[in-house]
C-alpha cells in the first residue's frame, strides 16, 4: 500500500535519517520500472508539489522511502492512465485523508486517453512559475538564467513568469552543462527549433484563420500533433547522425 506521508525536516529519528537517499540513488531505484525517468523529471515533480524531500544544511535533497513510493505512483499514473498532474495530486491528497482514489481502468478507450492528454496540456499551459521557483527547480542561479535568456533559450512570459516548458529547458541546459556544453553552443539547436516551429505554423495557419470555430480548434490539435512528430523526427535524426541505437 502506498504511504503518502510527506517528508519534513525535524520529524525523523536517527534510524529514519539513515534510510534517506540521494536523488541519484532514487533515480537508480526507479529506473528498473521507469527507464526513461531523469533527474530533471524528479526535480520537476518536486517543483509541482508532488513530493517534498528533505534538505541537508548544504541544500542537497534527501528522499525517504515514502517519497520514492509517491514518485513511483505519480510516474505509474502518468504512464498507464495518462492522468494529468492535477488529478494525480488530488488522488494523493485523498489517500492522505484515508480515502481510496478512483483510478481509470488500464484498457481505457483512445478517446478517453486523448481527452486526458488534452487536459494535461491545458494544465501545463496554465502553469505559471515565478523566477525564484524556476531557479529552484533547475538548481540554477540568476547569472545562469540571464545567460540563457541572452541566447534565447528561455523567454519569460509578458507578465514576467515562466511556463512548464521553461523548467524543462532550464533543467536540460543544466544537465548538458555537466558535459561541458555551454549555452552558447545551443544557439544552433534553438535556431533549428524556431525553423521547425515556423514550418508547423505555416501548415496550420490557414486553419487558424478559418471562420468556423471547430476548424480553429482542429488547428490547435493539428499543431500539437505536428509538434510531436517533428520532435520525434529531430531526435531520430540526431541518434542516426551519432550512430546511437535507441531501444
Amino acid at each position: 500500500m502506498l504511504h503518502t506521508t510527506r517528508g519534513g525536516a525535524g520529524n525523523g529519528t536517527a534510524a529514519a535519517d539513515h534510510r534517506l537517499m540521494s536523488i541519484g540513488t532514487v533515480l537508480n531505484a526507479l529506473r528498473d520500472e521507469f527507464p526513461e525517468v531523469t533527474i530533471s523529471k524528479i526535480r520537476f515533480l518536486e517543483s509541482e508539489g508532488l513530493i517534498e524531500p528533505q534538505r541537508t544544511p548544504s541544500g542537497y535533497r534527501k528522499f525517504s522511502p515514502d517519497d520514492v513510493e509517491r514518485l513511483g505512483y505519480v510516474l505509474r499514473m502518468q504512464r498507464d492512465h495518462y492522468l494529468p498532474l492535477k488529478v494525480i495530486r488530488e488522488q494523493l491528497d485523498a489517500m492522505e485523508r484515508g480515502e481510496v482514489p478512483v483510478v481509470p481502468a488500464p484498457g481505457q478507450s483512445p478517446e478517453s486517453a486523448d481527452s486526458e492528454l488534452a487536459e494535461a496540456d491545458e494544465e501545463r499551459t496554465a502553469a505559471r512559475l515565478g523566477r525564484e521557483t524556476l531557479l529552484a527547480a533547475a538548481e540554477a542561479d540568476e547569472g545562469q538564467l540571464a545567460e540563457w535568456e541572452t541566447y534565447g533559450l528561455i523567454t519569460p512570459l509578458p507578465d514576467g513568469s515562466y511556463d512548464a516548458d521553461a523548467v524543462t529547458v532550464a533543467a536540460l541546459v543544466v544537465e548538458l552543462g555537466r558535459f561541458g556544453i555551454e549555452p552558447r553552443h545551443l544557439r544552433a539547436m534553438k535556431a533549428a527549433a524556431d525553423r521547425e516551429a515556423g514550418l508547423v505554423d505555416q501548415v496550420v495557419a490557414p486553419l487558424r484563420r478559418h471562420r468556423n470555430p471547430q476548424t480553429r480548434t482542429h488547428a490547435e490539435a493539428r499543431t500539437k500533433e505536428l509538434a510531436g512528430l517533428t520532435g520525434r523526427l529531430h531526435a531520430a535524426l540526431v541518434h542516426s547522425a551519432l550512430g546511437v541505437r535507441v531501444r
